[in-house]
């Protein structure tokens, strides 16, 4: 059983300096420019302004709705500005170098983010694919490594090397599509879509890379483009104060908040950014939220650690903290990551965690773990592919090349 005394190391930094900065490719991608930025950038080729509203929502449809792949796909786009554009732009993604299938039907993708041009700097971020029988969730990455160093989660242990782009961060959801085949006119139990839901809870933490979130997600807002409703759209934070309210007032996505204490003293433990904004002004900005209602609840993510943090004295503080905010409590089961200090709570002491919480008239659905068999549940991701050796990196590669 973990205790406090194996947390990690109380004086540990509370945010990692990242380590590097983005730098574009000599053809940079055109995915995660707004409408103004692809209008400048038609400026910069010579299309007239008369001409560019109506060219950047050719492109727009192009890129976001039909995921067209290449200029030359563009037929409704003129001869010669597809053959400006190829001169000057790519509409690449990220690269996919790995995939792997769980025995649930999880996929997880390992992502190759090119710096600059030269290969030896690429980085690797990994998302996740969750199928279900009323939706599909995309759970996407929003750094190279994370800012914060939570003690249960596995990303933590990783440096910080960099924010992504909002154009990496979009991609992801574009790779998706592809490998997928979920683009315009698919046909499925859902609808027309497999992926209908997006949750930015991969690696890294969402509101210490604003700006590019930001962008990103009102890019995959769209309703002329990718097109998922910002509130199938969800954002967890491990509690960036200052940032919150800007999200809910800039963005208008779902909210959810990696919690997992209730007593300042074990979160500052389990979650250091406590130590800087603590339970109290936590709770007081989900209050805040702009848009929190019963039909817009604030999700708070709780992990259910053995010993730690699952007694029903601990619910019942759950309860009355959240009082005043329209909440569901989500329960996750500790899933295990090599080298970890903790056990995930006793299958009996989480149902009766979860029964006192809904008692008192919360919603406290128990997440069912999904890829953990393959380093893709809650928690978990890491570029664990990183380690492979390089014949077996390359015939992941094939084998994601031809699926």
């Amino acid at each position: 059983m973990a205790t406090t005394a194996g947390l990690r190391d109380a004086a540990a930094p509370l945010e990692k300096i990242p380590l590097e900065t983005y730098v574009p490719p000599a053809k940079p991608s055109l995915i995660g420019l707004s409408r103004a930025e692809l209008a400048a950038r038609l400026g910069e080729l010579g299309v007239p302004e008369r001409q560019q509203k109506m060219r950047v929502q050719q492109l727009w449809h192009w890129i976001y709705f039909r995921g067209a792949q290449s200029f030359d796909e563009m037929s409704s786009v003129s001869k010669d500005t597809r053959t400006a554009l190829a001169a000057r732009f790519t509409v690449d993604r990220p690269e996919v170098v790995a995939e792997q299938i769980s025995n649930d039907g999880t996929r997880k993708w390992l992502l190759r983010l090119p710096s600059g041009d030269d290969l030896q700097k690429a980085h690797e971020v990994e998302c996740v694919y969750i199928p279900e029988t009323d939706r599909g969730t995309l759970c996407v990455s929003s750094q190279v490594g994370c800012t914060l160093n939570c003690a249960f989660c596995h990303t933590g242990t990783q440096r910080l090397v960099r924010n992504l782009t909002a154009g990496e961060i979009v991609g992801q959801i574009m790779v998706a599509r592809d490998r997928l085949n979920d683009w315009a006119d698919r046909e499925t139990p859902l609808g027309n879509r497999l992926v209908t839901n997006i949750v930015m809870m991969g690696m890294g933490e969402p509101l210490y890379n604003f700006d590019a979130v930001r962008d990103a997600l009102l890019i995959v807002s769209d309703n002329e483009g990718i097109g998922i409703s910002r509130r199938r759209i969800t954002l967890s934070t491990s509690g960036v104060v200052p940032n919150i309210k800007r999200a809910g007032e800039e963005i208008g996505v779902m909210l959810a908040i990696s919690l997992h204490a209730v007593r300042d003293e074990l979160r500052n433990e389990l979650v250091p950014l406590n130590r800087k904004y603590p339970i109290a002004e936590l709770l007081q900005a989900c209050r805040d939220y702009p848009g929190a209602s019963n039909a817009r609840r604030i999700t708070f993510e709780y992990v259910m650690l053995k010993g730690v943090n699952d007694s029903l004295d601990d619910a019942r503080l759950l309860v009355k903290l959240l009082k005043g905010i329209p909440a569901k409590i989500n329960l996750i089961p500790f899933n295990p990551w090599p080298g970890s200090a903790y056990e995930c709570s006793d299958w009996e002491q989480i149902e009766k965690f979860s029964e006192y919480v809904f008692n008192a008239g919360y919603s406290s659905p128990v997440r069912t773990p999904r890829g953990r068999d393959i380093l893709a549940a809650c928690g978990q991701l890491k570029s664990e592919t990183e380690k492979l050796s390089a014949r077996e990196r390359q015939a992941l590669r094939a084998m994601a090349m031809t699926d």
